[in-house]
């Protein structure tokens, strides 16, 4: 491995939140140009984590996102259709295709839950690996009162980019929420979350190193 390897990984680690699954009154699936986390929400439902499974986002207006998808489609819709293809059944599924950003995500599903008298206790949260922090920051801030597990693809960081999804993409992705993570609780955007010293430095020394596309300058 790498220097610049070793420092992702510390980032990517740091990200990760590693907890255990317990069964939940639906999985939530946030929107992504990563269909694997569409796979992965959906095997969840369908091992019986939970009785419902929903989408959110729309994939269009990620105007500082490094992997904003090309589809003509919205996220939510699309990973619909593959959890469709999966065998789940139209009726379990509900679908958020209008939401932005991570906040939007939580705020819009919070809002159409409660219109259909959905008030979920329990939330398992389906994201990227190296965001589950993040949306857990958020989540817990825009809607406080659910228990939420947050988990993604089980994908190592060596192993997660493809030809489509380059390593340096996701280095400069995981700089940018790390940077979000320690001021977006300022801006009543997240709860704070401790970074210890070690993943600081790590994300100073990748910006040192050029890995600056997702900052908010």
């Amino acid at each position: 491995m790498n220097d610049i390897d070793a420092l992702a990984q510390k980032l990517w680690n740091y990200h990760q939140l590693n907890h255990d699954l317990q069964k939940a009154d639906c999985v939530l699936v946030l929107g992504s140009h990563d269909t694997r986390t569409a796979e992965y929400g959906v095997s969840l439902f369908l091992e019986g984590w939970a009785p419902i499974i929903i989408f959110s986002g729309t994939g269009f207006g990620h105007k500082n996102d490094l992997l904003a998808t090309a589809w003509e489609q919205a996220e939510a819709d699309i990973f619909a259709k593959i959890a469709i293809q999966m065998g789940v059944p139209e009726n379990r599924i509900i679908i958020e295709n209008k939401s932005q950003n991570t906040g939007q995500n939580i705020k819009f599903t919070k809002s159409l839950l409660l219109e259909q008298g959905i008030n979920p206790q329990r939330i398992i949260l389906v994201q990227k690996p190296y965001m589950e922090r993040r949306s857990y920051a958020t989540f817990k801030m825009i809607w406080p009162e659910p228990e939420v597990i947050v988990t993604s693809p089980r994908i190592s960081f060596a192993r997660y980019s493809t030809g489509e999804i380059a390593k340096n993409t996701v280095i400069n992705i995981m700089a940018g929420d790390l940077q979000r993570i320690k001021i977006y609780p300022e801006r009543g955007f997240q709860i704070p979350q401790e970074i210890p010293t070690d993943v600081w430095e790590a994300y100073e020394k990748l910006v040192a190193l050029g890995y600056t596309q997702h900052l908010i300058k």
